[in-house]
């Protein structure tokens, strides 16, 4: 299996990896391996690529699994997933949030009482067919020569103000943008949801094709203020120190904008190898890959006992709507949205 690393963290991820794989490998040899040999796993990960295949890696050397990963967008993959059927190969599909496994829900099996008990009931499918794995939020990345906290708006319907006009960064292309409009359509409904686009619209927003370039950006000065997830952010801190001119609000009024969303991962109950997936389930929310999310990826663990990052905004301070899963799941509805107002192709 390849793994791309980034270079900002090498450095800090080759270290964890090794105790992490030395842990994992006492924690899971005892149930990793029976007569028949310790088999295979086909995960597909709507989770990109630089994130999570280090961590994949780890389970596979940890179990002596052989784990093949297809990489795509969550909304892709689940297209996929429902084009397959029972005849997809799949045993795992690994969502970047709670949109994309809701739209597949009818190809899940329910997952052991144990295994769902290692999440928080937040963070799990109130059906049990899936488990959040990491937490992910979204915020507002503004620019801290040009713009406060006091400047920005208590929720980011007020984007759509004149005075943001040139002044603002999206990426409507992006899976995390997507399930937060699919959210707004929950509560605001869809006409609102339709003004507030062409709001945004109206006030000529320079296009990303994903998060890290909002963030460079808005420190760099090129946009006053950009959506994205949380932990973009801190990447850049962990590289450039304190003095990197870019910082997060979490909308203090709440609202979309301030969603808490969780990657979560599910069994597709025509999978073949049932045992590794539930196996791969336990290891992500183990102490050690849990350790990994908070501190090599920065998200939100799911569970106690794990030390986060500096300068994180506790998740319990985060204004979050606590959206359900069946209101993110209409995905669909949004590209059609999206396209409709001719924000995406």
């Amino acid at each position: 299996m390849e793994v791309g690393f980034r270079s900002w963290s090498c450095a800090l991820r080759l270290p964890f990896l090794l105790c992490a794989s030395l842990l994992l490998a006492g924690a899971f040899v005892a149930c990793g391996e029976d007569d028949s040999g310790p088999g295979s796993l086909t995960v597909y990960s709507g989770r990109s690529e630089e994130l999570v295949a280090p961590i994949i890696e780890q389970f596979a050397d940890a179990m002596g699994i052989q784990v093949d990963v297809r990489y795509a967008g969550t909304a892709a993959l689940a297209a996929t997933l429902l084009e397959e059927g029972g005849n997809s190969p799949a045993d795992v599909f690994f969502a970047q949030d709670p949109g994309g496994l809701g739209a597949v829900e009818d190809l899940l099996e329910p997952l052991p009482q144990s295994v769902l008990d290692l999440a928080p009931e937040w963070a799990r499918s109130p059906e049990g067919l899936w488990v959040g794995t990491s937490g992910r939020a979204r915020t507002l990345v503004y620019n801290t020569e040009n713009v406060t906290e006091a400047d920005l708006p208590d929720d980011i319907g007020g984007l759509t103000d004149p005075k943001w006009k040139g002044r603002i960064g999206w990426a409507p292309t992006n899976g995390s943008f997507q399930a937060m409009v699919t959210a707004m359509r929950s509560r605001w409904g869809e006409d609102a949801t339709r003004d507030w686009l062409e709001g945004i619209q109206a006030n000529e927003p320079i296009v990303y094709p994903k998060n890290t370039p909002q963030v460079a950006a808005a420190a760099a000065g090129e946009i006053d203020v950009g959506m994205v997830n949380h932990y973009y952010l801190h990447r850049f801190l962990a590289e450039e120190g304190d003095s990197f001119k870019a910082r997060n609000y979490h909308p203090r009024g709440g609202g979309p904008g301030a969603l808490v969303m969780v990657a979560g991962v599910g069994i597709l109950s025509t999978a073949g190898n049932k045992d590794n997936a539930n196996r791969f389930i336990e290891f992500l929310l183990s102490l050690a890959a849990q350790q990994y999310f908070a501190s090599q990826t920065f998200e939100y663990p799911l569970v106690e006992g794990v030390v986060t990052q500096r300068g994180l905004t506790p998740i319990e301070e985060i204004n979050n709507p606590l959206i359900t899963p069946r209101e993110m799941a209409d995905l669909e509805g949004t590209q059609a949205l999206l396209r409709d107002v001719g924000i995406t192709p």
